[in-house]
């Protein structure tokens, strides 16, 4: 295939520009957005992080809520605990649950977090709300799904929340407006027996 010269190339570029143009002047809705992260692969949790640090540069308030994995020193914590004033991060879990062993305990550690989850829903300074990891919670039927999605969908109109987590429902999938499946292609924890690394899993 022949190279386009320069010309041909930003002439190409004049029509995506104004095919994107079009296309853009065509979306007027505003609305608070229900977004779900599911999938096996890595980057769950960090995507829904990296919209809460947007947030935060945006002047906007955030609430996390991290059910399931317990109080282990993480990175994203030790970082948006520098900002007291724009986020409240709440560790709710007591780790996996094969570490607990302790079904009637992980269920009232779930409750116990979806009622933090439900406060900052109802609450009008939050403009971002992350459930880290409730689909793992829903997935073992600790809370009812139709629980979930009755105060998720009855939100305030801009309020946007952040649902992550591996097998997520599909009637949470079906209520959610963005809903993206992470896929694991390769991973040194399997491929290369390497351990959890500090900044990059933790």
């Amino acid at each position: 295939m022949k190279p386009r010269t320069d010309a041909e190339h930003n002439e190409r570029m004049k029509k995506i520009q104004a095919a994107q143009a079009k296309k853009i002047a065509t979306k007027t809705v505003e609305k608070g957005l229900l977004i779900v992260h599911t999938g096996n692969g890595k980057g769950k949790s960090s995507s829904a992080f990296g919209m809460a640090a947007r947030s935060i540069g945006h002047g906007m308030k955030v609430g996390i809520v991290q059910f399931v994995k317990g109080t282990i020193d993480t990175g994203e914590k030790r970082f948006f605990d520098r900002f007291p004033d724009e986020i409240e991060f709440k560790r709710m879990g007591e780790g996996f649950t094969w570490d607990t062993q302790d079904r009637a305990r992980d269920i009232a550690a779930a409750r116990a977090g979806w009622e933090e989850v439900k406060r900052m829903i109802a609450d009008p300074a939050y403009a971002l709300v992350i459930a880290d990891e409730l689909n793992i919670v829903l997935r073992y039927d600790y809370l009812p799904v139709e629980e979930v999605l009755e105060a998720v969908t009855a939100r305030a109109e801009m309020k946007h929340v952040i649902i992550t987590g591996r097998n997520a429902p599909q009637a949470l999938i079906d209520a959610a407006d963005l809903v993206t499946e992470m896929t694991e292609v390769k991973h040194p924890f399997r491929t290369q027996n390497v351990r959890a690394q500090k900044g990059i899993e933790f």
